[in-house]
């Protein structure tokens, strides 16, 4: 008899096999939001600094991804000198869409199509559990910043700056 594959974005799938605990949280999205983690924040009644946004940079013309909170914004200087590169710039949108899977405004760290290095901001080291994408716009998946890091390999360094 076949395994059935758990149900869900690949987000979802790639923590129910890896057996991570972890809690789903929908909330009703607006397609007119400018700013789609501040409006989880606002819609989940969390504090806005344990929500953080998945960003796809290049940095020397490879993929990386990028997890900072949604109150400040990527420094790309940073992100390039804790990948051992020179220059870093925001992927386009269509690029990171093709490469993840996900669309824009609702990329996880997770379950994406074509793994990158990635990196989290180190205050997500300050928090019990972060929220970030589930790989839908309107639905944040909450975990351990321990737990995200491993099951993607990611390092930690400051990478973000200022209020966003």
């Amino acid at each position: 008899m076949a395994q059935r594959k758990p149900a869900g974005t690949p987000a979802l799938v790639a923590l129910a096999e890896a057996g991570v605990t972890h809690s789903v949280h929908a909330y009703h999205h607006d397609p007119a939001t400018s700013s789609f983690g501040l409006e989880a924040a606002a819609a989940l009644g969390v504090d806005p600094a344990r929500v953080y946004k998945t960003l796809l940079a290049e940095v020397d013309d490879r993929p990386v991804v990028a997890v900072v909170p949604v109150t400040g914004s990527l420094d790309l200087k940073a992100l390039a000198r804790a990948c051992g590169g020179k220059r870093a710039r925001m992927m386009p949108v269509a690029a990171a869409e093709r490469l993840t899977g996900y669309v824009a405004g609702g990329i996880s760290p997770l379950g994406q199509r074509n793994a990158s290095p990635t990196v989290i901001d180190a205050s997500a080291a300050d928090h019990d559990s972060i929220f970030v994408s589930a790989g839908r716009r309107g639905m944040d998946v909450e975990l351990s910043p321990s737990d995200l890091a491993r099951l993607t390999g990611a390092r930690t360094a400051s990478i973000a700056s200022g209020e966003g």
